[in-house]
């Protein structure tokens, strides 16, 4: 047996050398003591286990063997493998079996499996105590005869134990602290990178109350926009440009379970192909020529809330593949990274293309499309609800007159009319200009439409009145057709139009085959 001498000396410089370690280098540490373990006890092989406080779980994380021995693969989790082994280990029991196949009990069959493969003859394992629980053991054993382990051994094996256990635990609670850490900082950096945002965008108020108008067309689109915002289906909004579709999409937010986070706005009509992945993903230092510093993308930004993807048809098949891929599982990379993160994010997509031509012609992939359409709301345009425009420039007028130092008093009946009957190929984004340059040009309580606009709108009425003509005729013998363009016999051979020509012709007038 080692002498009281020997083991104190081995004791001390185990001590001196344990004690403050940082935790890059524990590891390595204690996979030396557990080489002077084996030996100060003449044994070929020593473990520290470590029990989770939390779950009870077991594992192997350090170990040392001669190299004779049959090695064990570190770490290694073993819980619910041995469950009579780590039952006692649990409970604070030491396990002292000098003739482990002797003495292990018949229903440890484990155990004893465990015991024949690694060619365990004795074995001594010692639970261990950190901040009052049992959190680690340490373990030795002999593979090439059997021994007696005396309470002396046992007593000094849970001594050196104690400083192993010591220091492990050291290292858990700095990588601990290091880890909270860098939670902090990168919720910091997410909190800066959203309020930067928030302060770059339009402090708008959020609601259906900013979408004006009384027609049954406007009212339909929010009640389906009230309907659908409470839940966290994916909107795609539809509709041409400046229709408002930024203010439903935030709207609908506004109404979410999200409207505590972030709306996050992406138009990805605005950004140059090569940095859209950029934005919408992030990229680390370095990722990139100009790429200084780590940056979060939007989803990250949106995380908890929702992501607007404005003119979500004109990004590239590559990143619509990526995008697929964040809808799907909430995973993404940033640029220039291995490491895959996770966002919440609800998506709110709007486009004024016509995806299925875009689908049909490859320019937009049916998965994404499917994905996004969950619930289309189409937004229409502000000539199919004339009845609305009086209200718009009312509406109009008030939000910019004090502004632009006016107060507008009246809107003469003729150019009331002027801009009712104008088609508005702008829709309110256009409206919202006209109006706000008539104010610039009224000095008095009359508001006063620009000239060249009248004008403008009188030429594209009489176009608008040939256009409804020809729409008519169209319509009328597509119905004589039931609705077949191409063929003998057919509307385009009627019409004596190529049938691609017809085709193009109709969507420009908008002419559409009702529903069945």
């Amino acid at each position: 047996m080692p002498d009281d001498r020997r083991f104190q000396s081995v004791l001390a410089e185990l001590s001196a050398r344990l004690s403050g370690l940082a935790a890059d280098v524990v590891d390595d540490a204690v996979e030396r003591a557990l080489a002077e373990v084996v030996a100060f006890f003449d044994t070929d092989r020593a473990s520290l286990i470590q029990i989770q406080p939390e779950d009870g779980a077991v594992a192997i994380t350090h170990t040392w063997a001669r190299p004779e021995s049959v090695p064990i693969a570190v770490p290694e989790r073993v819980t619910g493998r041995f469950p009579w082994y780590h039952e006692r280990l649990r409970r604070g029991e030491t396990v002292r079996l000098d003739r482990v196949a002797d003495e292990l009990p018949r229903e440890a069959v484990r155990e004893r499996s465990y015991a024949a493969e690694h060619s365990m003859f004795s074995h001594v394992a010692v639970p261990l105590l950190v901040g009052g629980r049992f959190v680690c053991a340490l373990a030795t054993a002999t593979t090439s005869a059997h021994r007696r382990w005396s309470d002396d051994e046992v007593e000094r094996l849970r001594i050196v134990g104690q400083l192993l256990a010591a220091a492990v635990h050291r290292k858990n609670i700095e990588r601990e602290l290091r880890d909270s850490l860098a939670d902090l900082h990168a919720l910091q950096q997410r909190l800066e990178a959203e309020n930067r945002y928030l302060r770059e965008v339009t402090d708008a108020e959020s609601g259906f109350e900013e979408i004006g108008g009384r027609t049954r067309a406007i009212r339909e689109v929010i009640a389906s926009a009230a309907q659908v915002a409470p839940t966290s289906a994916t909107v795609l909004l539809l509709g041409e440009t400046g229709t408002g579709k930024d203010v439903l999409a935030r709207a609908i937010h506004a109404r979410s379970a999200r409207a505590e986070r972030p709306l996050i706005t992406v138009n990805c009509a605005a950004l140059p192909a090569s940095l859209v992945e950029s934005e919408l993903f992030g990229h680390e230092k370095g990722a990139f020529t100009g790429a200084i510093a780590a940056k979060p993308g939007r989803f990250e930004l949106a995380d908890g809330g929702t992501l607007f993807l404005d003119e979500i048809g004109e990004l590239s098949l590559d990143v619509q593949a990526k995008l697929l891929r964040v809808l799907q599982d909430g995973e993404f990379e940033r640029v220039g990274a291995v490491r895959t993160r996770k966002a919440d994010v609800r998506i709110i997509a709007a486009t004024n293309r016509d995806l299925d031509d875009a689908m049909a012609n490859g320019r937009f992939r049916e998965d994404l499309y499917f994905r996004i359409s969950a619930f289309p709301i189409r937004v229409p345009p502000l000539r199919e609800r004339r009845e609305d425009i009086p209200l718009l420039v009312w509406e109009q007028i008030e939000a910019r007159q004090m502004e632009l130092g006016r107060r507008i008093e009246r809107v003469p009946e003729d150019a009331m009319a002027v801009l009712t009957r104008y088609a508005w190929p702008g829709n309110i984004r256009e409206l919202a200009n006209v109006v706000e340059r008539a104010l610039i040009l009224s000095t008095g309580p009359v508001l006063s439409i620009d000239a060249a606009f009248s004008g403008r709108a009188k030429q594209a009425e009489a176009t608008e009145r040939i256009d409804e003509v020809e729409r008519a005729h169209f319509v009328r013998v597509l119905e004589r057709c039931q609705w077949r363009i191409s063929g003998a016999g057919n509307a385009a051979e009627l019409l004596g139009m190529n049938p691609s020509t017809l085709r193009s012709r109709l969507k420009k007038l908008r002419v559409e085959r009702p529903p069945a």
